[in-house]
């Protein structure tokens, strides 16, 4: 099993107030919090950024709260067993709260029985399960974000850009925009309703789009740059439009392209159309490339809000806090933030509210 772990170490005299309901400890072991993390793939670029920005509030909040934190991060490595047996460790060794990012949404139902047997709650993230798990305990809780919107703002992205410059966009002067899709896992819901909303909602501004060819490239790069090789092989200066439902995805198209008809300066220098690219996640490496016009945009889906989220979640169901006023709890199960367009006019200001350096 591959393990990463850090220990987030300062000294703490208890002070905490206990009101609130649900799970709460003691007012004497108040001293520390100890969290068990589980992430479905540590090579994923959102996940691992999200953890890092856990990591950094935790060392934030432990002076805020005057307690030591504990965070132990495994990777279950794409493997929903090695993920079940990671939650049975996290029970073994007595930690207060697991929070798991799902390898397989579908497939909760352990991981929820095991938690329930030990009285350990729970808080899923980023990787919603399914609603019906979630309502099996009141001790289960989800981190994240609605993936319809990340689609619809996607779709908004490329419809705004067509408004402004739309023969720069279609390039063969057809009315039509041809388009090839990469998606992520199938069968996953992030997948699924990013690729639906995206195009419903740049039908639903008035353009019409003719799919080239649509490819399951599992939200990695290298898969991502394997399949737009095909794509360009089969289609060419055709493809006008490249959607993607990560911004992963989306530099693997990028490489793709580079590789085939060089930058995407040399490429307009040259009078090869280059294809505008659009990504969801807004991660670091995404956002600089939206800065070079490699990407014409991305949606931002808040690590940084949902890290501070899901440690705060965590220290008010251990302990019986109330959650700060910023932070809503809908339904008492989840917490749910919101996405927002990235393009080239805004992007400074994103890379400076996620308190990111660019390289």
């Amino acid at each position: 099993m591959k393990r990463m772990t850090v220990y987030l170490i300062i000294a703490g005299v208890t002070g905490l107030s206990l009101s609130g309901c649900g799970f709460s400890r003691e007012r004497e072991q108040a001293s520390s919090l100890k969290i068990g993390i589980s992430v479905y793939d540590q090579y994923d670029t959102f996940v691992s950024e999200e953890i890092s920005r856990l990591k950094s509030y935790a060392q934030e909040m432990e002076q805020e709260w005057d307690m030591t934190i504990t965070l132990e991060v495994v990777d279950a490595s794409q493997n929903q067993l090695t993920q079940n047996d990671q939650m049975d460790d996290f029970i073994k060794r007595g930690f207060d709260i697991a929070c798991i990012n799902l390898v397989d949404r579908t497939d909760a139902s352990t991981i929820i029985e095991k938690a329930r047997s030990a009285d350990v709650p729970v808080i899923f993230f980023n990787r919603e399960l399914v609603e019906e798990d979630l309502e099996r305990w009141d001790k289960l809780y989800y981190v994240g974000a609605d993936a319809f919107e990340s689609g619809i703002l996607q779709g908004e992205i490329l419809a705004d850009a067509c408004e402004e410059d739309f023969s720069s966009i279609d390039k063969n002067g057809d009315g039509i925009l041809q388009y090839v899709m990469l998606e992520g896992e199938a069968g996953h819901q992030d997948s699924i309703v990013r690729t639906l909303y995206v195009i419903d909602t740049i039908k639903e501004r008035g353009y019409r789009v003719e799919k080239l060819g649509d490819e399951i490239a599992n939200w990695n790069r290298a898969q991502a740059e394997a399949k737009m090789n095909q794509f360009w092989k089969s289609f060419g200066e055709q493809i006008e439009v490249v959607l993607t439902n990560n911004d992963d995805m989306a530099l693997g198209a990028v490489d793709a392209l580079k590789k085939s008809c060089g930058t995407r300066a040399e490429a307009r220098t040259a009078g090869t159309p280059w294809p505008v690219i659009i990504g969801i996640d807004g991660t670091e490496v995404g956002l600089e490339a939206v800065q070079s016009k490699e990407l014409l945009g991305t949606v931002l889906n808040d690590s940084k809000g949902q890290a501070e989220g899901m440690l705060e979640l965590a220290h008010s169901v251990v302990f019986g806090t109330e959650l700060p006023e910023e932070i809503e709890l809908l339904d008492n199960r989840y917490i749910r933030l919101p996405y927002q367009k990235v393009t080239y006019e805004n992007v400074n200001q994103i890379i400076w509210d996620m308190q990111m350096v660019t390289k």
